[in-house]
């Protein structure tokens, strides 16, 4: 697949999404950036804002399996990695697959979870597999998590650690909608016999992969390239911040930059595209001091401050 051909994909997903969900189009693309560069998606924002609707819509418009795990403070490892299970047919245990075992992957409100049924998702998100028992299976492909929670309502929940928060390529929230959005979203219920808004397949599951590959061939300018790990590094010199973004938090980045392009309707990365998205690579991977969290500080301004101090490169398009 050429890159011409995917940017058509993706505008295709773009718009069957945007049907059925009321949000701003920013939004759907920072989720597409996520799928397009294996990453996985982070979405922190209040309930009934359409988190849900969201996952499901893409799943559907990939033409991809959807799985939707509700995280409790009683979820078990096992609840969704799944289990061996004994046969008494055969005498046999045999291995019964949990919902992790789905292309598209809801975690409603991850942090509600404790840290040890968070863990189990580590795996899965790093290397599209899980050990249960000592014998490893392989996740479908692709695989995409997304994972929400609630950033008001701290009571029986458990913060994510740095190393969870790390695994997610991007995280964005999708924010109230505009008063015309909240308006077609009462118009929709005034008629409660009318068939709720769904999104039919635009893509077929195994055409996502082919996308996927089109990044690879994406070009990027070694100046854009020194841009990107400037910025990282950036991040850790800041006198707010006790830890930066990591290697691997320079890495999405790249990828990231990358699928934006694409999006675009690009063969090659322009500073714009860095910009677009280090915001949502960027922000969730920063641990403040504990001197600047007493102050207020903001990890999206430290982002914001790192963008403006780093020269942007002058990069003549291809």
């Amino acid at each position: 697949m050429d890159q011409s051909t995917a940017t058509e994909r993706c505008e295709r997903v773009l718009d069957a999404v945007g049907s059925a969900v009321v949000t701003d189009r920013e939004f759907l693309e920072t989720v597409l950036t996520g799928v397009l560069a294996r990453g996985h998606v982070l979405l922190e924002d209040v309930p009934g804002t359409g988190k849900t609707l969201t996952a499901r819509s893409f799943a559907n418009a990939l033409g991809l399996s959807f799985s939707r795990i509700q995280f409790t403070p009683d979820l078990l490892p096992a609840d969704i990695t799944g289990s061996n299970v004994y046969d008494e047919g055969t005498g046999e245990f045999e291995f019964s697959a949990g919902p992790v075992f789905a292309n598209v992957v809801l975690a409603d409100e991850i942090n509600r979870a404790p840290p040890k049924t968070q863990a189990a998702l580590l795996e899965a998100m790093g290397e599209g597999q899980v050990t249960v028992d000592g014998t490893t299976h392989d996740l479908p492909d692709p695989f995409f998590v997304l994972a929400t929670q609630n950033p008001v309502e701290q009571e029986g929940t458990f913060g994510l650690p740095e190393a969870q928060r790390d695994r997610f390529i991007v995280k964005t929230a999708m924010g109230y909608p505009a008063f015309e959005g909240e308006r077609e979203l009462v118009d929709r219920r005034a008629d409660r016999t009318a068939k709720a808004p769904s999104v039919e397949p635009v893509m077929a599951g195994e055409e996502v992969p082919a996308v996927q590959r089109v990044l690879e061939s994406v070009r990027v300018d070694p100046k854009i390239r020194d841009y990107v790990v400037a910025l990282g590094r950036a991040t850790r010199e800041d006198d707010r911040v006790a830890v930066g973004v990591s290697p691997r938090g320079v890495q999405r980045l790249f990828e990231a930059a990358r699928a934006r392009a694409v999006i675009s309707d690009r063969e090659y990365v322009v500073p714009d595209d860095v910009k677009r998205v280090a915001e949502p690579t960027f922000t969730h991977r920063l641990v403040l001091t504990d001197e600047a969290s007493v102050r207020g500080a903001d990890r999206g301004a430290v982002v914001d401050d790192v963008l403006d101090r780093v020269e942007v490169p002058a990069v003549k398009s291809p």
